[in-house]
C-alpha cells in the first residue's frame, strides 16, 4: 500500500480544503490488505486503514454511480479496452460525485469519458 508506507505524494496532492472521499470498492479494497497482511504488517495496517475510514467520506455505489457505471461499460466495450472491474466503478463514483479521480494508475482511468483525473505522482 503507497499511501501507507509513504504519505508524501498523498500530501503533495491533497490540499487542506479538499473534499476527499473514496468510493466503497476502493473501501473494501483497504480492508482486503488488512485480510491478506502478515502478521508482521496486519496491526499497522489495520490501524492505518481504520484511520483513513474514520477520517474519509465514503461514497455508496448509488443509483447515479450505476448510471455513470454503465456508460463507462459500455464505452469500454464500444472501444474495445477493457479496465478493471473496480477501476470503472471507482472511475463511475468519482462522475456521479462530481469529484476529480486522484490515482497512480494513469492506464486504469485514462480516456474515460466524464472521468477528470489527476495523476499522483509516485
Amino acid at each position: 500500500m503507497t499511501a501507507e508506507r509513504g504519505r508524501r505524494g498523498l500530501e503533495d496532492a491533497i490540499a487542506d480544503d479538499d473534499d476527499v472521499a473514496i468510493a466503497a470498492v476502493t473501501a473494501a479494497e483497504l480492508l482486503v490488505g488488512i485480510e491478506l497482511a502478515g502478521a508482521r504488517h496486519r496491526v499497522r495496517r489495520e490501524a492505518f486503514v481504520e484511520e483513513v475510514l474514520a477520517t474519509l467520506t465514503i461514497e455508496d455505489y448509488t443509483l447515479g454511480t450505476a448510471r455513470a457505471h454503465s456508460r463507462l461499460l459500455a464505452e469500454v466495450h464500444r472501444t474495445g479496452r477493457p479496465r478493471g472491474a473496480h477501476d470503472l466503478i471507482i472511475a463511475a463514483t468519482s462522475v456521479s460525485s462530481e469529484r476529480t479521480l486522484l490515482t497512480a494508475d494513469v492506464r486504469g482511468f485514462e480516456d474515460l469519458p466524464g472521468v477528470e483525473v489527476r495523476i499522483l505522482e509516485r
